[in-house]
């Protein structure tokens, strides 16, 4: 996977050269006074126009809120959450970084702003406008719950530094777990949940928004999958955008508390890294450390033990349990199958939640 944070804030020199189109001209039988008359469009009438004009009106109704965010010679997109001013975007688009540049759509006037908080665990943070203009629009955000495979969707931001652009495809899958690579500002996080896209994700449109027909935004822009055959180039048609559910409850909470108390991620309260077998083969996640009165050390688990199962799930390495405990919810409880001293067992466990790092 490919975070979607372009490398450079200077504008794309790329030359792209397109057809200009206008309304498609019907050809048909000349009517009395000598017009074309239009041929009906098979299937619904005028199927093909009401498409385009829905697309038309999301991308009136939603582009004002998206915006183009420049942290020294990096950038990204961001969503206008309020107006007040705060723009929630991704964790690893502000990095390390507590001043900002922004850009509003449609416009070439740069704002400044600094950063309000950042959760890199779930890859999101929010910055305020310094001095917020009149005339903000907020997005308006969906209901995770209902976001379907198949519905179409919209990806905007600034891929290549190419502001207030947009792209279409479709949901192609829901609640999937992906694993971001590390890198500058992003520690490579695990998160659960995310919506999968055909829509085009490109270097750039990370924090932007990813909307359905009803000018809804539905999640974040993230992620691009990337081909290991070609040393990590773009997998096509496959993004992937943080649910706007978890969106959400982060940025209120950043917003009104400066921090995450409630990050509504399962943590099993230990420090752990891969376990290898005699044959140099990854075998399970070795717990290194117990945190006081979490969910392992009321469990009874201890350093030295090897995780190698969650429920059915199974573990052989410090990624493995970190993407199984990604799918889950606090409170929830587990199996967790473990081996201490060469024996195998099992313990039941009530998964606590992550924190604040």
């Amino acid at each position: 996977m490919a975070g979607c944070s372009s490398g450079s804030s200077s504008s794309s020199t790329a030359a792209a050269t397109a057809a200009a189109t206008g309304s498609p001209t019907a050809t048909g039988s000349p009517t009395a006074s000598g017009s074309p008359q239009a041929s009906p469009t098979p299937g619904q009438p005028n199927g093909g126009t009401q498409l385009q004009d829905a697309y038309q009106m999301v991308i009136a109704n939603v582009l004002p809120s998206v915006v183009q965010i420049t942290t020294g010679e990096s950038l990204g997109s961001g969503i206008v959450y309020d107006d007040k001013g705060d723009i929630v975007t991704n964790a690893h688009v502000v990095g390390t970084a507590t001043t900002f540049t922004v850009t509003l759509a449609n416009s070439t006037t740069a704002l400044d702003a600094t950063l309000v908080g950042s959760y890199p665990d779930s890859d999101l943070a929010v910055i305020r406008l310094s001095s917020p203009p009149s005339g903000l629009k907020p997005a308006s955000f969906g209901d995770s719950s209902k976001v379907q495979i198949g519905q179409i969707t919209l990806a905007m931001g600034s891929p290549l530094g190419l502001s207030s652009s947009v792209t279409q495809g479709i949901v192609s899958a829901v609640g999937r777990t992906v694993t971001e690579p590390q890198g500058a500002g992003s520690p490579g996080a695990t998160i659960g949940n995310m919506v999968q896209t055909s829509a085009a994700i490109n270097p750039g449109n990370s924090g932007g928004a990813l909307t359905n027909l009803d000018s809804q935004v539905i999640g974040i822009n993230t992620l691009a999958a990337t081909e290991p055959q070609t040393n990590g180039a773009a997998a096509p048609g496959i993004g992937f955008a943080i649910p706007a559910s978890t969106i959400t409850n982060i940025a209120n909470q950043l917003i009104n508390q400066g921090k995450v108390t409630n990050s509504g991620r399962a943590a099993l309260g230990v420090t752990a890294r891969t376990s290898f077998n005699q044959q140099f083969q990854p075998a399970g996640a070795v717990i290194v450390a117990v945190t006081p009165g979490g969910a392992a050390a009321s469990a009874g688990l201890q350093a030295g033990d090897v995780i190698t199962k969650i429920d059915d799930t199974q573990v052989d390495s410090l990624n493995a349990l970190t993407t199984a405990l990604a799918s889950l919810t606090p409170g929830r409880h587990v199996t967790v199958t473990y081996t201490r001293g060469g024996t195998t067992k099992t313990v039941d466990v009530t998964l606590g939640e992550l924190g604040t790092p």
